[in-house]
């Protein structure tokens, strides 16, 4: 007997056809220069089959061919790769003395050509990358070409993708997902900035350049003009104002150094864990703070991967804030740097999952632990994912370090790919002090981790915190409720608790904080991730539907029911 096929709608989000942000704004806000010119747009796109190239038609980037709002709407086919042109063209004087041609992402192995000559090939597909150009760009016309292979390699990292998708596994995307530019800069410039906040003063750190260097900070007391030599240095702030969820403060800077000019800003904040009344906490500036967060999947039903334009993040950020949470677990997925940045302006922590790879067993990694079987469980990679995925966790570490509200690391999420866990958490702990680092999430714990950090589903949240580390509940939760016209699968639904109406899901959520979280804060808890901030296609389980035009949940009520959250842990630790 055929088995029925599953019916699916498309899903329109607010911001398609929107002009309040655009993908062509500058995307490295951390390190922002003036002479760049956006490739992002229409390109064109073939695909190429053995020695076969079929064109397939105009592409807009940075959507994944897969998506709707791409114009193509097209699976990546077995042995198939695709081939992106662009033709563009630069002014005689872009040139300052080097020019790069920098990638967002490209899923998952690109190489590139400028005029016929090869720049560069990038591995992985989640991470940005830049090639020098300088030798192959000219004034007027110029051809880039890419070529991006993508056969979800397991050994490289590959998230919630999966060619049978269904569940909690989703559509697999392919190709550039994310924003393309041209940089030109001084033969000698600034190749890396590092910075490193404390409650009153700011290191700066950094890489190429000249010698002798001038920052310029400005102040709510007027602006801080240092000069200095070397590549690092320190600035104390007279009257500092420390970054929060509650006062998202950023400092903003220019850094001269010879010809070359920067703007960046940063926060200042630290996170730490501290003993609090016999009990381990994590500390936001000093104090322990309760993270109420959610599980967040950054998934978009216009652009699958990317948002038709980053109003999408701003929307989900602010949404959270007004239903009263502070943090977003981003899931095992690694967003452009404009979603870190509007985090940073609009006060959202963030606890970042690295990226999985290796297969994914049902049976060792969902069943064993959901029936209790938590310790012992190990997997063994390949030579070639090893070194692919520590690789990467490092170079997400550099990526995201400026970042004020990136707080916390997840090295494993519920066994996926996990080996050798408590090295690799001496070893990202010691490349990255400032950050708390989660070993293990949900279970297969080990020895060693910053947190105890557990996932509870299916039963009654009791939780008791040991002395010596935090307790975070790092996932609960998955309420689901289906909201007609605006749910992806129309047949099925996955969820793991189901309400018939907005009220009754609001009442359960609530009722489920005030009756389980609150007597777990008084036991030491100090963070939540819900389960989840919206639907992403069979998964009905979000405050938000997935394509972004309803909020489940009332806004006063959830935002009440977060005081009060608040109130017990300030009871608790105060």
């Amino acid at each position: 007997m055929a088995k029925k096929k599953i019916r699916t709608c498309e899903l329109s989000t607010p911001f398609e056809n929107s002009d309040k942000f655009s993908w062509t704004e500058y995307p490295r806000p951390q390190l922002k220069r003036d002479s760049w010119l956006s490739l992002c747009g229409v390109w064109q796109l073939s695909v190429k089959k053995d020695s076969m190239v079929s064109l397939i038609g105009d592409i807009t980037v940075p959507y994944p061919p897969e998506s709707r709002i791409s114009g193509i709407c097209r699976a990546l086919g077995d042995d198939e790769k695709y081939l992106y042109k662009k033709i563009f063209t630069i002014d005689e004087n872009f040139n300052r003395g080097k020019v790069f041609i920098h990638f967002g992402a490209a899923d998952q192995i690109a190489r590139v050509w400028v005029n016929n000559q090869f720049a560069g090939e990038h591995i992985g597909g989640y991470l940005p990358f830049s090639f020098d150009i300088t030798d192959y760009i000219k004034p007027g016309e110029n051809a880039v070409l890419v070529e991006v292979t993508d056969n979800l390699d397991t050994d490289l990292s590959y998230g919630k993708q999966c060619r049978k998708r269904g569940g909690m596994w989703y559509t697999p995307i392919s190709g550039i997902w994310q924003s393309v530019w041209i940089e030109s800069v001084p033969e000698k410039h600034i190749t890396s900035l590092r910075l490193t906040p404390d409650l009153d003063r700011i290191t700066i750190e950094t890489t190429g350049g000249e010698d002798e260097k001038t920052v310029v900070i400005n102040t709510a007391d007027g602006d801080i003009i240092h000069s200095y030599r070397g590549n690092k240095t320190t600035v104390y702030i007279s009257n500092p104002i420390n970054w929060s969820p509650e006062n998202p403060y950023l400092y903003t800077f220019t850094l001269t150094c010879g010809e070359d000019k920067v703007e960046s800003y940063f926060a200042l904040r630290t996170v730490t864990t501290e003993i609090v009344k016999g009990q381990s906490y994590i500390c936001l500036n000093g104090k322990p703070y309760f993270f109420h967060g959610l599980l967040d999947q950054g998934y978009y039903s216009d652009g699958i991967y990317t948002p038709s334009t980053p109003e999408g993040f701003v929307y989900d950020i602010l949404t959270m804030k007004k239903l009263g949470f502070n943090m977003l677990r981003k899931h095992i997925k690694i967003e452009p740097d404009l979603f870190y940045y509007h985090c940073d302006r609009f006060g959202m922590i963030v606890f970042q999952d690295m990226m999985n790879a290796g297969p994914y067993n049902y049976i060792i990694d969902t069943v064993l632990p959901t029936i209790g079987m938590k310790k012992g469980v190990t997997h063994k990679p390949t030579a070639k994912r090893k070194e692919a995925f520590e690789k990467e966790c490092r170079q997400l570490c550099d990526l995201l370090y400026n970042h004020p509200c990136v707080c916390y690391y997840t090295i494993f999420n519920e066994g996926w790919g996990q080996y050798d866990a408590d090295r690799i958490y001496r070893e990202l702990k010691a490349y990255d002090p400032a950050r708390i680092w989660d070993a293990t999430s949900g279970w297969f714990f080990e020895k060693e981790s910053d947190v105890d950090s557990h996932h509870i589903y299916f039963r009654k949240i009791k939780m008791k915190a040991r002395r010596e580390r935090p307790l975070v509940l790092s996932e609960f939760g998955g309420y689901s409720y289906k909201v007609e016209n605006h749910s992806f699968n129309l047949d099925e639904n996955y969820g793991y608790k189901t309400f018939d109406s907005a009220e009754s899901l609001t009442k359960g959520l609530c009722d489920m904080y005030l009756n389980e979280i609150v007597p777990a804060i008084e036991n030491g808890l100090n963070a939540t991730v819900l389960t989840q901030l919206s639907d992403v296609e069979d998964e009905t389980n979000g405050l938000v539907t997935y394509d972004r035009q309803v909020v489940k949940n009332d806004e006063k009520t959830m935002a009440d029911m977060a005081q009060q959250l608040f109130r017990a842990f300030r009871e608790k630790t105060e």
